[in-house]
């Protein structure tokens, strides 16, 4: 499997057979620039524009929304009802959080998730290979309510989202600091890498890829 990070909270994931995963495709205004690539699958969390552009994707895509359960292209996806905010949605509105699995990995898109996981949430998650985790705060989970979510769901791969970086204006935490002194941190210094079930770490590792 490949995965690779577009910026914000969008990933392209690539299975071992070909087929395209795109994690909540943003309007290009927000300032990264979104793949060319004919996609086959499209994750939504919420109905926010640097998240929910479907418009200008390749291909025809399958759009999954809300509390699905489907196995598309020989793929399990999931959706798990959350929210957007700490109050049950009441200033935001609730946020998916998608399991996908597929070539034996079990991968867990938070989305805007905005507050720490409630035990029926917890459950339904069960095991998780690879997350991918807001970590910028304002609008999500800030970096201390990450690593709790993470001590939560105890991952073998984090993948932080949803932070300040140079393509974008906003005011929100950068990387540094959800980083500060953590040690299992792999710099991968490129935008993408490939993972297969054996290669997985024997104890939680923060991945950071460059835009």
């Amino acid at each position: 499997m490949k995965i690779k990070w577009l910026g914000h909270s969008c990933f392209l994931i690539t299975n071992n057979r070909g087929i395209n995963i795109l994690t909540d495709p943003y309007d290009e205004t927000l300032g990264y620039r979104i793949t060319k690539e004919k996609i086959n699958i499209i994750t939504i969390s919420h109905e926010h524009y640097d998240h929910n552009n479907t418009m200008g994707i390749k291909g025809k895509p399958v759009v999954l929304k809300g509390a699905v359960n489907r196995d598309t292209h020989k793929i399990i996806f999931k959706g798990i009802t959350s929210y957007h905010d700490s109050v049950f949605g009441k200033y935001r509105g609730n946020n998916t959080i998608f399991l996908i699995k597929s070539d034996q990995l079990t991968l867990c898109h938070l989305g805007d998730l905005g507050h720490l996981l409630e035990v029926a949430q917890l459950e339904e998650i069960n095991k998780v290979d690879i997350l991918f985790v807001p970590v910028g705060g304002y609008y999500t989970l800030n970096h201390t309510q990450a690593d709790q979510v993470i001590e939560q769901i105890k991952p073998s791969i984090v993948l932080p989202m949803h932070y300040k970086t140079d393509a974008i204006k906003w005011s929100i935490d950068p990387l540094s600091f959800f980083l500060d002194k953590k040690q299992n941190i792999k710099i991968i210094g490129a935008n993408s890498f490939d993972i297969e079930v054996e290669s997985l770490p024997e104890q939680t590792t923060i991945y950071v890829l460059q835009y």
